[in-house]
């Protein structure tokens, strides 16, 4: 995968004779922050040991509006927030999965659809996720009508309580697929739903060399998995 075309363009947002900054200032939303990007910060700080990264974990919707008042150099995000004043840069993509014990009876299959999931008890993320609205309408456009035994915040919660055996879930599986998959089964969502990483960063300012190179960190250093793509 060739990277270099995006860290030039960044260079030339930079422009040249900047003084490198040794601080980051990252911010991320839980379902990044607590497993995946505090691994990546650790290599990156043993990799780079003059740099300092100070990371803030916060809500969805804070994310954004933190670059904006420019309290971070940089995000890192699952939630597409267009805005003026921000740069998005793809990151990551990837597929709806259903996520489950390994003995639930419908773990062997290739792909499931939204008719498969009528009758089954569904753990389902709240209605202030957009992602819940959208579910619920492809599981009424086939007349599905799954049992909801619980409603969560994170995709995290949701792989947790399939864990415990009360149910399947809808989720993005990335990053859960890292750090869930000895312990369930995940099963490709036969849908339209798409969900898309960012890096956030400001339009309205130079983009600090050590974000460059962080993005640049989690770009080459994320493993792969059978679901995720870069973006």
């Amino acid at each position: 995968m060739r990277l270099d075309p995006l860290f030039e363009a960044l260079d030339r947002i930079d422009g040249p004779g900047e003084t490198v900054q040794e601080t980051l200032r990252l911010v991320a939303p839980p379902s990044y922050a607590h497993r995946y990007i505090v691994s990546l910060i650790a290599s990156f700080i043993r990799g780079n040991p003059e740099f300092f990264v100070n990371l803030e974990v916060t809500t969805s919707d804070m994310v954004t509006l933190g670059i904006l008042e420019n309290r971070f150099d940089l995000a890192v995000t699952g939630i597409e927030q267009s805005r003026a004043g921000i740069k998005l840069i793809p990151f990551r993509e990837s597929p709806a999965v259903c996520v489950m014990r390994p003995e639930h009876p419908l773990s062997g299959r290739k792909i499931l659809k939204p008719i498969d999931l009528h009758e089954q008890e569904l753990i389902a993320l709240t209605y202030r996720h957009g992602r819940r609205g959208q579910l619920d309408r492809l599981l009424h456009q086939v007349r599905a009508e799954p049992k909801i035994v619980a409603e969560v915040s994170t995709s995290f919660a949701a792989a947790d309580m399939a864990r415990e055996g009360l149910g399947l879930a809808v989720i993005n599986p990335f990053p859960v697929y890292h750090y869930r998959s000895p312990d369930l089964a995940f099963v490709r969502f036969e849908s339209p739903m798409r969900y898309r990483g960012h890096f956030v960063v400001s339009d309205q300012k130079p983009v600090p060399r050590i974000a460059r190179a962080f993005m640049r960190h989690l770009r080459l250093n994320t493993p792969p998995d059978p679901f995720s793509d870069p973006g």
